[in-house]
Formats: structure tokens, sequence, C-alpha cells
């Protein structure tokens, strides 16, 4: 299973930061293009926003997967091995759940919505861009599986 997670954030790792240096070689094109020989690229803008939605929800996945998003981890750490704190982990679980299911509900309702929509500049479906947010509610849901699974050996272990 670990070899997964593993395979699972070199992916994601390798997509992301392929993502954001494409982003960063169209913005500088485009910004060169602009000024040196007046010409701007109807696309350019466009592809370096979707890039950019795709890093962030992509990103998130990773980062849940390595315990990184932002916390308020005073009352997680200063009752950690307690049955509070136990009782502490299985809420924060259970609020994960709730908001990638929120995540997952509405993009896909949204990346449905969108399919009639065409982006002007590149002239594809917007729910190529809006897609990427019930993947990574996904991607995050096995991330949060994998603590689930953590906090469950806990409570066998009979440790609080």
């Amino acid at each position: 299973m670990d070899k997964m997670f593993k395979t699972l954030r070199s992916i994601l790792y390798g997509v992301s930061v392929t993502a954001m240096g494409l982003m960063l070689v169209i913005i500088f094109l485009q910004v060169v293009a602009r000024y040196a020989f007046n010409h701007s690229f109807e696309w350019s803008e466009e592809l370096a926003r979707f890039l950019f939605v795709w890093v962030v929800f992509l990103g998130s996945a990773l980062i849940m997967g390595e315990s990184g998003h932002l916390a308020v981890q005073i009352l997680p750490t200063r009752f950690r091995g307690t049955l509070f704190g136990l009782a502490l982990d299985i809420f924060i679980n259970l609020c994960g759940y709730a908001f990638i299911l929120l995540l997952l509900v509405q993009g896909t309702k949204m990346t449905s919505i969108m399919t009639f929509q065409t982006a002007p500049g590149m002239n594809i479906s917007m729910s190529w861009v809006y897609c990427v947010i019930p993947i990574s509610a996904a991607l995050m849901t096995l991330y949060l599986l994998k603590d689930t699974v953590r906090i469950a050996k806990t409570i066998a272990a009979g440790r609080g």
C-alpha cells in the first residue's frame, strides 16, 4: 500500500511541477510576444489559468497525502495519545470526509453543467477545466482512507 502511495505522490508531483513549468514558459512567451513583437496569443493566458487550476487541485491532493494542509495543531498535539485525542482525530477525519464529499458532488455537478460552454481562446469544453475537482476529491479520499486506517489501527491496538 505504501508503494501505491509513493507512486501516486511521484505522479502528482511530476504533473504539478510539469504544469507549473509549462505555465511559466507560456506566460514568459506571452510577455515577450506582447512587448517585443506587439503580438498576443489568444490562447496563452487561458491555458496558463487552466493549468493553474489543475495545479491547485492536484497540489491540494498531494499536500493532503503529506498532512501538510494548514491546520491548527494546538489541540491534536496537546492531547495526542489520549482518549480525547483519538476522538479528536476521528472528528477531524469525519470533517475531512464531509468536505471531500461536498467537493466531489459539487465538482461533478459543475463538470457536467459546463459541458456546453467552450473556452473562447482554446475552443475546448470547460468541463476539461472543472473535471479536476472530482479527480482531486477522489485522490483526497484515498489519502483520507489511509488516515482512517491509521486511526482504526490505533483503536484496535487499544491506544488512545
